[in-house]
């Protein structure tokens, strides 16, 4: 199943902050203003260096962080302030989060049919146990695993396997939006190019949104329709794959670009990583407005900045 761009926005952020305040007179900006759109089907690249609220957007999105100010709003439902009980018990069903630590986010001391199982248990969506038990395999089955493998503990997996479980566990109650917050850096890129697969294939089956959160860009370029490039807590561009690699705008993402290995030796020997550094740039995020590029690929900066960007120089 293709993004439908159709129909309304599953998922639509508008404006998000999320503050943390360190102290009487500091406080952490991790997301500032940021505003985007994921459409059913859809899989939205979020992507960024380390430190740039890649990760806090995921958690805010999903309500693990109360944010600071914006809008979220989700399946027609307002998600951003306090929800009712039936818009909590909505929003627990239908969006879903894989973490990034495979091992940290499974309970050691339960077997695996019961750490899938859980979310059918809270929910109570089946009859008789031997009905939870089958829903389990079934799944299991889907993310590569053998049903043999539910009477086992999470030590007892290799990482690949663990972040399979991660995947089945988000997919039992067949969420309409999954959050895969960089849930394939911690695997080997042999591994990485199967559970990428592995969520390719359930998308096509399930019809599910993602919003997949990561720092490779040519994974991201594999997987993704459409791409966020996030910095310091600002989205600063956003258009399609297509878009954002055959015409990167912001010096920040164009030295994104330019760090993505070439598979040449010949090739790679001569490639020319662009430096980047916020502090020399001369560029204020802060005073950025959306400006349009073409099509659906915009650039976050200042009238003057995109003369200049669009101009070519840096």
């Amino acid at each position: 199943m293709a993004a439908n761009y159709n129909e309304a926005p599953l998922l639509e952020v508008e404006g998000l902050k999320q503050y943390f305040p360190i102290s009487s007179t500091y406080t952490v900006k991790a997301v500032d203003d940021v505003s985007f759109k994921v459409y059913p089907g859809e899989t939205y690249g979020l992507v960024g260096e380390s430190g740039s609220g890649k990760s806090t957007i995921g958690r805010s999105i999903i309500r693990l962080y109360d944010p600071t100010e914006g809008k979220i709003s989700f399946a027609g439902m307002d998600i951003s302030g306090k929800m009712s009980k039936s818009t909590k018990d909505k929003l627990r069903m239908q969006m879903q989060m894989i973490f990034q630590d495979p091992m940290a986010s499974l309970n050691p001391r339960k077997k695996i049919k019961d750490i899938i199982g859980e979310a059918l248990d809270v929910n109570k969506l089946y009859n008789t146990r031997e009905e939870r038990d089958r829903r389990v395999e079934a799944i299991l089955q889907k993310v590569g695993l053998a049903k043999e493998h539910a009477d086992r503990y999470p030590h007892q997996f290799s990482g690949g396997q663990r972040q399979r479980v991660g995947i089945a566990r988000a997919l039992i109650l067949n969420p309409k939006l999954v959050i895969a917050d960089e849930c394939i850096s911690a695997l080997d890129v042999s591994i990485q190019a199967q559970v990428v697969n592995l969520m390719k294939d359930i998308q096509e089956e399930t019809g599910a949104a993602y919003l997949f959160i990561a720092h490779d860009l040519s994974m991201v370029k594999y997987i993704s329709d459409r791409i966020g490039v996030l910095h310091l807590g600002h989205l600063l561009e956003t258009g399609t794959t297509d878009e954002i690699f055959s015409n990167p705008i912001h010096p920040y993402t164009k030295s994104l670009l330019s760090a993505i290995p070439i598979p040449n030796p010949e090739l790679e020997k001569n490639r020319i990583a662009l430096n980047y550094d916020y502090k020399t740039s001369g560029l204020d995020y802060t005073k950025g407005t959306e400006h349009l590029v073409s099509g659906t690929h915009y650039v976050k900066c200042t009238d003057e900045e995109f003369a200049r960007f669009m101009a070519g120089e840096q």
